[in-house]
């Protein structure tokens, strides 16, 4: 992710102030050099307080559990018809119904302005919280601290999201020790990791403040600025069913998320589609496990902007579907309250 802006002013982070407090050293949860290093980049390229972040690192925790959770994320241990049971239920449909109807005005205002399907931003959110109902447990600052500093692989990474995460803090004048989320530092409704929330989260209820935890409107205008800026293609489709035939139709399979055959190259490795899609448009051919057996899909740009949220075939899958899932029950609500 981007960097949106960076910090010029020496200022401290919000709620940590060092002349109510004892000096403390670094944490020993942490590796010292490590932990003094970075502190030391702070200071240097952000003007932050050594000070305080040393304070502030002092009462930060390793957890043993978000490494463990690291190892083993549901979009790579489990089949699609595995996964899919963990999204498509009848409670997540009508609790996106229920959010849709709460959340009416700013879902149409977020599709005119940037024109993004409604039950695509619901699905999302409902996908990462149920409707914000499950924004993780976890300090953020715990989070990204014990992973950017300890992930064998995605340290630097994490690091990064940390730094981001201190900006931010200062930025919004938040406490970091205050804010809680994923094992993977993800934060509010819609689940944004800090370098997302200072590139995307927007105020969409003018209000002054950027509020993704506890303000809906926010957090769904933030949603569709991040489909808007990711891409996605206004009136477009998402995917199509497909059905394969002959000996050649696995050569057009493509484990790549980014489409980059046509249609027309599907097509002629022997691949049906269930609905028109233009031929010149770029998919991508893909075949997943569901409960009933083997299914075959090709996902098209729209359904690659999904995958921006979270690099994973079977996340923007359930994303999909749930959204139609939601759009479906809630057109029937309608019709039924109509007719009452």
């Amino acid at each position: 992710m981007v960097l949106v802006k960076k910090a010029i002013l020496m200022v401290t982070l919000p709620l940590l102030s060092l002349g109510a407090m004892a000096k403390q050293t670094t944490s020993t949860a942490f590796d010292k050099q490590v932990v003094e290093h970075f502190v030391a980049e702070m200071e240097a390229k952000h003007q932050f307080s050594r000070n305080t972040l040393e304070t502030l690192f002092a009462k930060v925790e390793r957890k043993q559990s978000i490494l463990d959770a690291m190892s083993r994320p549901a979009e790579k241990t489990k089949t699609w018809g595995e996964y899919r049971e963990i999204f498509l239920t009848n409670k997540r449909i009508k609790g996106g119904v229920e959010f849709w109807q709460k959340n009416q005005q700013a879902l149409t205002r977020a599709e005119q302005q940037y024109g993004i399907p409604a039950e695509i931003i619901v699905a999302i959110i409902g996908v990462e919280t149920f409707y914000g109902r499950q924004s993780g447990r976890f300090r953020v600052m715990d989070a990204l601290s014990t992973l950017g500093f300890e992930h064998p692989k995605r340290g630097p990474f994490f690091r990064k999201e940390l730094v981001n995460f201190l900006l931010m803090s200062r930025e919004q004048g938040i406490d970091p020790l205050a804010l809680k989320g994923s094992y993977a530092g993800a934060m509010g409704y819609p689940q944004f990791i800090p370098s997302s929330f200072r590139k995307f989260a927007i105020d969409f209820n003018n209000d002054k403040k950027v509020d993704i935890w506890k303000n809906s409107t926010d957090a769904i205008g933030s949603v569709a600025n991040y489909f808007k800026s990711h891409g996605w293609e206004t009136g477009k489709p998402v995917l199509a069913t497909a059905k394969v035939s002959g000996k050649s139709y696995r050569q057009a399979l493509q484990p790549k998320l980014e489409p980059q055959k046509t249609i027309s190259q599907i097509k002629s490795l022997g691949w049906e589609f269930a609905t028109p899609v233009v031929d010149k448009t770029k998919a991508r051919a893909i075949e997943l496990t569901g409960k009933q057996g083997v299914e075959h899909w090709v996902t098209l740009p729209n359904f690659y902007v999904i995958t921006r949220y979270n690099h994973s075939t079977l996340y923007a899958m359930a994303v999909y579907q749930l959204g139609q899932a939601i759009k479906t029950e809630r057109l029937a609500l309608n019709q039924s309250n109509s007719k009452g």
